[in-house]
């Protein structure tokens, strides 16, 4: 039965550690004042009558800290990239040379800093929500262990494991907060 919990345990490990790839991942897409190609990660683009990944069509990279640049690798992608990132809605206008799609990032003034620190926390909310929906599901498992024969120590041994790792992983979500919103707030 303990082969069981520690699977359960280790499973659930991995499913937190999921959740913080994933904040991890949306806090790239937040824009912090310097421009960053991960900014665009996620846009898709009509390529041939299928939505497409931008970096597959095209080869993104920051020029400079507010400059970022896309190099169509055809030609004919400079119209639908252009369409993608103003249907994406991201904040900025691209300006199409006809072979090279330029994004200048604007300034941030100090309400637009506080809008982006809120959609961080709000990020970073979703992701506690499920990291604390892990350890219910964990200690449901764990209780339902228990009924099929598994020891009430190692049962509580077990919760007090899973309680542990979410504290962790909270803490390290709060961690990517802390950091994220620094970045965002500096001028």
């Amino acid at each position: 039965m303990s082969a069981d919990l520690g699977n359960l345990i280790s499973d659930t490990e991995g499913s937190m550690k999921k959740a913080i790839s994933h904040l991890e991942n949306e806090l790239t897409k937040i824009r912090a004042g310097k421009a960053s190609p991960g900014m665009l990660d996620g846009l898709m683009v009509e390529y041939y009558g299928s939505p497409t990944a931008i970096g597959q069509v095209a080869n993104v990279s920051a020029m400079d800290s507010r400059t970022l640049t896309i190099q169509p690798w055809e030609k004919n992608m400079v119209g639908p990239i252009e369409r993608a990132i103003l249907q994406a809605n991201i904040g900025v206008t691209p300006q199409n040379d006809g072979t090279v799609i330029r994004i200048t990032m604007p300034p941030l003034t100090e309400e637009r800093r506080r809008g982006l620190v809120k959609q961080a926390n709000a990020e970073g909310e979703h992701s506690k929500v499920t990291i604390r929906n892990l350890r219910r599901d964990s200690i449901e498992k764990i209780k339902k262990l228990q009924k099929e024969g598994l020891s009430e120590d190692a049962a509580k041994d077990g919760e007090l494991d899973i309680q542990e790792l979410t504290n962790k992983y909270i803490a390290l979500v709060d961690k990517h907060l802390v950091a994220k919103e620094k970045e965002i707030m500096a001028v």
